[in-house]
């Protein structure tokens, strides 16, 4: 006869996470089913008839699993256990100090997807215009280009799949802005950086947009859209296996109707309107990589008369003629350990422009200013992993070739600008991050070279607050419309960023502080009288000397909520800017005509269900710019009038209408949308053209105080219906 006797005892103790209680541990002897979970004070208990050697083991989220050896010899015990905190990509704080993105929405810190800038109202579908409603971003209407925290439009750089884009705006004539070349679909996300970005990335004293293009479409579709302003199709074919695909598109524009049924400020001899066709394909490697490319061609033309400030003329005309050709190839791929992407971008673009002074409807004088340029981009970068960190390395090549005629001068202008940089995203634990690297630059037309360190922190305050902080050098080449020698070296920029946000429950609150030191900005002078011909004097100045320098510091709130107020999503924004420069004609330091001290911005979108329909409002406060007109006296810069603008407000209204909402397996989604920018017809202005004696002087204002807009949007093949409720349309 044999007994066999059961011995039963418990195993119970506290876990903690520096010194502080741990809930939801799981617990558990190793191999067997005996187990716990802590409660909300950190304590466990439970049972076992296991006896002997053995090991428990302590698991939860977020937390490095320990085992312990114990032993049970018919005792009960106290097993306490202290946990580490278990590091990784996804818990690790994300460094977000100068960046906006909304190409990860895992890891955005405020978004904004292609349907967020369609119904931003009074952003016109165009990606640059709405991020004008967004903090460190100037109201600068009268140009093209994204004027970031003090800096100039062309010091943002535009990237596409990592590619630089040269010409992302249309031509323009002077105080009439261009417009994006490029459609906001071509794109499923951005990160928009106004300062301190990636050593990936050069060339820009200010900001960088980083666009990332859609991989596949979702099915085989056929767009079209239609309104008194443009005509527009789309065509994408992917294949059965959904592996690959091609499509191509085609535009044409023309404000004629609009001009007829509206009061113009803008005295157009030929309204603007142009055309443009692009093709695309992008293939997906057996390896999940892919290989994308995307093509342009687009021309657009117009002529604007003005009233002569001149006594010897009776009008002004002005006219342009643009074109413009761009091509990008990218290609993605993991190898082994390594993620390699390698691409490269070119482009054409033609600018002809023609000023003329006109006496009893005859052409007095006349000046013509021709300008081509072909730039050629390549880059290579090189990402590896290490541990749960992250090495990324590689080069750049940029070459411009430009020929310009401005009548009385012609130049032509080469440069070979090769880069390389490095870079490490380093986790050292769940609530500390780093970004460190460097690039460095030549430049073959200055023949000279730079050294830019860069370098940011994360730290996570609490569950839901984290802080950022950046800091790096920025170099670019001085405008080369500007050059007339190679006697330069590059721009500087020195940026100190440091933010704080909570992000929880969908809303995000961003509080951001900088500060840039400008050195080496270019002075230019005239190399003639003033002329009539160009009364900004913009296209006679030419660089000096590399002696100018300046400033920017401001702070910036953003408050977007999604949760407060059923079916709304809303964000506030608040940009404080103090900044001065010396820099091109000013005779000595002064604050940026485009920089405006006070801006406040308010967007706010809702749909109705019952409706089918979609309501969006948008806001923008913006405090007096300054205005100043300089001119050359004997080879010196003097300023000669000065002033504030009056204040710039704006509010602007769409309505979006979606019949196919709530419809089960429609076969085409349709838009109708009705949109009124300035809404309320303030006349804001821009700046002022002067006389050659400066008694006597025009304002610059919009092409149109008041905007009305209708239009219909149709696709077939893709049921666009749940991206327009989860997204508010």
């Amino acid at each position: 006869m044999s007994i066999c006797i059961w011995s039963q005892i418990t195993i119970s103790g506290k876990v903690t996470f520096k010194n502080k209680a741990l809930k939801d541990i799981n617990i558990t002897l190793k191999d067997t089913y005996d187990g716990a979970t802590s409660d909300a004070n950190g304590n466990y208990s439970f049972t076992t008839t296991e006896s002997g050697n053995q090991v428990l083991v302590f698991s939860g989220n977020n937390y490095e699993s320990v085992e312990i050896p114990i032993k049970i010899d018919g005792k009960d015990l106290s097993i306490p256990a202290n946990l580490k905190s278990q590091i990784n990509e996804i818990n690790a704080v994300v460094i977000t100090a100068g960046s906006i993105e909304a190409s990860d929405k895992k890891r955005a810190t405020a978004l904004l997807t292609p349907l967020d800038i369609y119904t931003t109202a009074g952003a016109d579908g165009q990606i640059s215009s709405a991020l004008g409603y967004l903090p460190g971003v100037q109201k600068v209407g009268e140009t093209e280009g994204l004027f970031v925290r003090g800096g100039t439009g062309a010091e943002t750089k535009i990237f596409m799949d990592g590619n630089l884009i040269n010409n992302y705006f249309t031509n323009s004539v002077p105080g009439i802005a261009g417009r994006d070349r490029f459609n906001t679909s071509l794109f499923k996300g951005n990160i928009f950086s106004s300062g301190g970005y990636s050593a990936v990335y050069g060339q820009a004293l200010s900001s960088v947009l980083i666009l990332e293009s859609v991989d596949l479409p979702e099915t085989t579709s056929f767009d079209f859209g239609v309104s008194p302003i443009f005509i527009s199709a789309n065509y994408q074919k992917l294949n059965q296996n959904k592996t690959a695909s091609w499509g191509v598109a085609g535009s044409y524009s023309n404000l004629g109707l609009m001009g007829k049924l509206f009061n113009f400020n803008t005295d157009f001899g030929k309204y603007p309107q142009g055309y443009g066709f692009d093709g695309n394909f992008r293939i997906k490697t057996k390896k999940g990589g892919f290989i994308k490319y995307y093509g342009s061609v687009d021309q657009n033309q117009l002529s604007v008369e003005s009233e002569s400030l001149e006594k010897d003329f009776d009008r002004n005309n002005v006219s342009l003629k643009g074109q413009n050709m761009y091509h990008n190839l990218s290609y993605k791929e993991k190898f082994g350990k390594y993620l390699i992407n390698i691409g490269g971008s070119y482009t054409f673009n033609s600018n002809d422009l023609n000023f003329a002074n006109l006496l009893n409807d005859v052409e007095i004088n006349q000046t013509q200013i021709n300008s081509q340029s072909n730039y050629i981009n390549g880059k290579l970068v090189v990402e590896r992993k290490v541990g749960i960190n992250t090495v990324r390395a590689g080069f750049e090549l940029n070459n411009a070739d430009e020929k310009m005629n401005y009548g009385f001068y012609e130049k032509n202008y080469k440069d070979l600008i090769s880069s390389a940089f490095a870079e490490t995203d380093l986790i050292f634990t769940n609530d500390l991050s780093a970004k460190i690297g460097a690039r460095t630059e030549h430049s073959s037309y200055l023949d000279k070279w730079n050294f830019s360190p860069r370098v940011a922190l994360a730290f996570r305050i609490s569950k839901n607050w984290t802080t950022s902080l950046a800091y790096g050098m920025f170099y670019q080449n001085p405008e080369s419309r500007y050059l007339i020698s190679n006697n330069f070296d590059f721009q500087r920029a020195d940026h100190y960023i440091f933010q704080v946000q909570k992000n929880a429950d969908g809303r995000n609150l961003r509080f951001e502080a900088f500060y840039k030191n400008y050195d080496k900005l270019i002075k230019t002078s005239s190399v003639s009288n003033e002329s009539s011909l160009s009364p900004n004097n913009q296209y006679t100045q030419f660089a000096s000397n590399n002696s100018g320098g300046g400033f920017a510091k401001g702070i910036e709130l953003f408050w977007r909520d999604k949760k407060t107020f059923k079916d709304i999503d809303y964000w506030i924004t608040y940009s404080y800017l103090d900044s001065k420069r010396d820099f091109l004609n000013y005779p000595f330091s002064l604050a940026p005509n485009f920089a405006s001290k006070h801006t406040l911005n308010v967007v706010a979108k809702k749909f109705i269900m019952d409706w089918k329909t979609g309501f969006n409002m948008s806001y923008t406060y913006a405090k007096g710019r300054p205005y100043y007109d300089i001119i050359s006296n004997n080879g010196e810069n003097i300023l000669r009038n000065q002033g504030k603008l009056k204040d710039f407000s704006g509010l602007n209204f769409s309505v979006n209408y979606v019949p196919s909402v709530g419809k089960k397996d429609s076969k085409s989604f349709t838009v109708f949308v009705l949109s009124i920018n300035n809404i309320l017809g303030n006349k804001n202005v821009y700046g002022f053209n002067y006389s050659a004696d400066g008694n006597t002087r025009t304002a610059v204002r919009p092409p149109v105080n008041t905007f009305v807009f209708v239009g219909v949007f149709v696709s077939f093949g893709v049921d666009k219906t749940n991206d327009a409720i989860n997204n508010n349309l």
